[in-house]
């Protein structure tokens, strides 16, 4: 059976890609910065400026016991959007989908480098590896755009009193957070569809031969027969035969 590490190396690139975005999808899920309030009163938010993430609201003031003041977000809190919810679920989720899709990926590498004799599961853990990081980019995704759009609509929140924030701010902007979860998104995708246009793995489906009977790359059949004693042997090439012409 024929080596397949030399046929693999920008699998193992995009494990490494994958392992990067899982990273970064990970550092979104924690940040603040999913949205940019500006307010007018400067009077409690001393900077004008309050960071809206998905688990916390964050501002810096000096009129306050503390410089940085912070309140979480529940998901049960009635004052919340839709999208915010939604968010911490997907993005939680997100994350898990993208650490069996990293586990899968770095088992299909062993498989690819490694193993010469047992490559039977092969076929599967490069579509499983391919199928989780693309759908971790896709569940990634929803709420990263959700959330874009309704800061882009300039969308509204009804803060309670603690939070110290207007219903409604004076401008919003993107923050940090959703640029990265969208770049760690299409980079984790890519990764995907790297494994699944694995070429062994797609050879292999496309092969109507019983696995063994059939190299992958070159479409060769190798015939068998059996010996009295129960063997079985391949048949030599006649092309490798040289005929004596007398």
């Amino acid at each position: 059976m024929m080596y397949l590490a030399h046929t693999a190396h920008w699998q193992f690139l995009s494990l490494l890609a994958g392992v990067l975005a899982w990273i970064l999808i990970m550092t979104t899920t924690g940040m603040n910065e999913w949205r940019l309030w500006q307010v007018a009163d400067m009077s409690v938010i001393t900077s004008g400026v309050a960071w809206v993430g998905i688990w916390r609201v964050c501002f810096y003031s000096h009129a306050l016991p503390k410089i940085e003041n912070c309140q979480s977000i529940s998901i049960s809190d009635p004052f919340v959007p839709a999208e915010i919810p939604v968010a911490q679920v997907l993005m939680l989720l997100a994350v898990i989908c993208g650490m069996a899709g990293n586990i899968s990926a770095a088992v299909a590498m062993r498989i690819a480098y490694f193993s010469v004799q047992d490559r039977r599961n092969i076929r599967l853990v490069f579509v499983l590896a391919g199928t989780l990081y693309v759908l971790t980019g896709t569940i990634c995704l929803v709420p990263l755009a959700w959330n874009m759009n309704s800061v882009l609509n300039n969308s509204t929140i009804d803060f309670t009193p603690e939070f110290y924030l207007p219903t409604a701010p004076v401008k919003q902007q993107v923050g940090t957070a959703i640029g990265v979860g969208i770049f760690a998104s299409i980079l984790i995708i890519i990764s995907g569809l790297f494994f699944l246009c694995y070429q062994y793995v797609w050879e292999t489906l496309r092969s109507e031969a019983p696995r063994g009977t059939r190299d992958p790359f070159s479409g060769a059949l190798s015939q068998k027969f059996e010996l009295p004693n129960g063997e079985s042997r391949g048949i030599d090439n006649p092309a490798f035969y040289i005929e004596e012409v007398s």
